[in-house]
């Protein structure tokens, strides 16, 4: 028989109130998450949903109306909660609800909606954190904790189906939401990563830009079966991290968002707070890795809400292979200089 989320949460969250405040903050956010569905599925052109609002957010991206809809239902839900911290990629400051509360939730109302107009996948990425006495004082302190602190974090997508990619820290599990059954049920009960990877996620038209450590791993990649890797790779660039991190849980591979040359770029260009953190520890709980390119996603302090960071994730054994690269690509001794100085991007 097909388990619940709501069971699911019952057996994992109901441990103390802690927990069970947990549990309820995401049930919470699955209701939001249909109404932002309902939204998406309903919405007619007239409404413009991915128009482009006169107004930036917080990190300097433009608005779409359809952040902003997603931005007050997921703070309603938050509200709803009784969350102490609300801290979102559309919002300026960290926003107090509850000063009493126990758990700060960090949220990407929208991912990828520059994808909005052209009926991609899009989704909805969260971060819950535990609160204390010492974040009273100033709200976004208690968004300032090494992702190894999380107590849940997840993420929704938007797709052909709505699903939902959960870690409370006891594994990594898929629910989709069954209209039916009125609510999520489990998909996927437990998600593996595989070590190796063939496939790779990265945005190649920045490839100029690029150091030359990670233009040397893509090359190596591209060289395919006669190359250094000695076996062909297959490349994915979505535009959704939802949607690219949710193939990579199912079938294996890595991500990549380095940091490049371009002004603004210099620290990677995703935040740390409410995208890479509850992406790594999604991925950790299924056995894959997330760093920085040379560190722990996860024992990376943020200095603020809106943090930029690199990212790369997926199977172990390959993000361990890249953070070699970053670190002194002439050590990897099966490299040949062949492939450091040709390939589909250089001539």
């Amino acid at each position: 028989m097909t388990s619940s989320l709501d069971a699911y949460l019952g057996s994992q969250c109901d441990s103390d109130p802690t927990r069970r405040q947990v549990a309820e903050t995401i049930r919470q956010l699955c209701a939001a998450s249909v109404k932002v569905r309902n939204t998406i599925t309903n919405g007619s052109a007239s409404e413009h949903l991915g128009a482009s609002r006169d107004a930036m957010n917080a990190g300097g991206d433009v608005q779409k109306e359809l952040d902003v809809v997603a931005d007050r239902l997921f703070l309603d839900a938050a509200k709803a909660a009784g969350i102490a911290y609300f801290g979102s990629e559309e919002q300026d400051e960290a926003i107090v609800i509850d000063r009493d509360g126990a758990l700060a939730l960090a949220i990407d109302p929208l991912d990828g909606s520059s994808n909005i107009e052209t009926n991609v996948s899009i989704g909805t990425i969260f971060s819950i954190l535990p609160v204390t006495d010492a974040h009273r004082g100033d709200p976004k302190s208690a968004f300032l904790q090494p992702g190894s602190r999380q107590l849940a974090a997840g993420f929704f997508i938007y797709g052909p189906q709505l699903l939902l990619v959960l870690s409370v820290g006891n594994g990594t599990h898929v629910f989709i939401f069954s209209s039916s059954f009125g609510g999520f049920v489990e998909l996927i009960g437990s998600v593996s990563i595989p070590e190796r990877a063939s496939e790779f996620a990265i945005n190649a038209s920045n490839y100029r830009h690029w150091e030359p450590q990670i233009r040397s791993y893509i090359d190596d990649c591209l060289a395919g079966a006669e190359g250094p890797r000695e076996r062909d790779f297959n490349m994915r660039w979505i535009g959704s991290m939802v949607a690219d991190c949710y193939r990579i849980l199912v079938r294996g591979g890595v991500f990549l968002y380095p940091g490049d040359a371009r002004k603004g770029y210099a620290k990677g260009r995703l935040r740390h707070v409410y995208e890479a953190s509850p992406v790594a520890f999604c991925v950790e709980h299924a056995g894959g890795s997330a760093t920085d390119g040379l560190h722990r996603i996860l024992d990376i302090v943020p200095d603020s809400l809106h943090a930029r960071t690199s990212l790369v994730f997926g199977g172990k054994r390959e993000v361990a292979r890249i953070a070699r690269y970053m670190a002194d690509p002439a050590e990897l001794s099966e490299r040949s200089p062949l492939f450091g100085k040709r390939s589909l991007f250089r001539a």
